[in-house]
């Protein structure tokens, strides 16, 4: 009487005849957006804030600007942006949780903290050194020109500083960290090591462009390196957007204090 053994195949070789095989399980396709679809985002994000500043329209002078003017003027064009970037990796690709690496890890959180904090510090040396040579008037960002010399309403400057500080960040990271880095990332003839480099450099130029303030965009790289770094570390996106949040407390909170009429700065 003899019985029958399980015979292992040789690695390397073919599955052995009458042996039952398991199939490995097949990851999900390939993302089918691209640049395109970074370029469409974008165009979204400036025809939309074309359109909602001829709507908001520019408020009399001296004059706390409305909670509406808030909404429309400085956080809608962005949010919209980022919805338009979010629909796209659901309806050409597997969703933002793998298209975009939107995975949440407390790990992520540590080490974005740890570059934002990096990033306050680089951001107020190259700012105090950037008014030192250029003036405080041109290292003046367009939201705090905005708010400037204008008291706001309670409601309307909590909601500048929770976009500011918050969601914002959030909107941006998913554009330009999420949308165009995995676009990067996918490039045929780049290699995994040199994707990810390359989406670094690339999504830190093309942020600190995208402002459109020609004469903040120096101050805009060093602001945008290590919030790079803290997604090129982590692999994921929420290290860069807890960079991001960090980097921008403390200006929200200028901003906040200025538009109450508390301080000014």
């Amino acid at each position: 009487m003899t019985t029958s053994q399980h015979r292992e195949p040789l690695p390397g070789g073919p599955p052995i005849a009458g042996e039952d095989t398991v199939a490995e399980p097949a990851g999900p396709p390939a993302p089918r957006w691209g640049f395109g679809a970074f370029l469409l985002v974008e165009a979204v994000l400036l025809a939309s804030a074309a359109f909602v500043s001829v709507l908001a329209g520019d408020p009399p002078p001296g004059k706390p600007l409305p909670i509406s003017s808030v909404l429309l003027g400085t956080m809608l064009p962005t949010m919209i942006a980022a919805g338009v970037a979010l629909l796209i990796t659901v309806v050409r690709g597997n969703g933002p949780v793998l298209d975009l690496r939107l995975r949440w890890c407390w790990a992520d959180v540590k080490t974005g903290l740890k570059f934002g904090l990096l990033g306050l510090v680089l951001t107020s040396l190259g700012a105090y050194l950037w008014t030192r040579v250029v003036g405080s008037a041109d290292a003046t960002s367009a939201i705090s020109a905005l708010v400037d010399d204008r008291k706001m309403s309670v409601p309307a400057a909590v909601v500048m500083f929770a976009y500011l500080w918050l969601l914002g960040p959030i909107c941006e990271e998913i554009i330009y960290r999420g949308l165009l880095w995995g676009a990067v990332e996918r490039l045929k003839w780049s290699s995994e090591r040199w994707g990810r480099f390359a989406a670094f450099l690339l999504s830190t130029a093309v942020f600190a462009a995208s402002h459109l303030e020609p004469l903040r965009t120096t101050l805009l790289l060093v602001i945008a390196v290590p919030i790079g770094l803290a997604r090129l570390v982590t692999g994921r996106l929420a290290g860069g957007v807890v960079a991001h949040a960090v980097n921008n407390f403390l200006p929200a909170v200028a901003i906040l204090l200025g538009a109450l009429g508390v301080a000014r700065f």
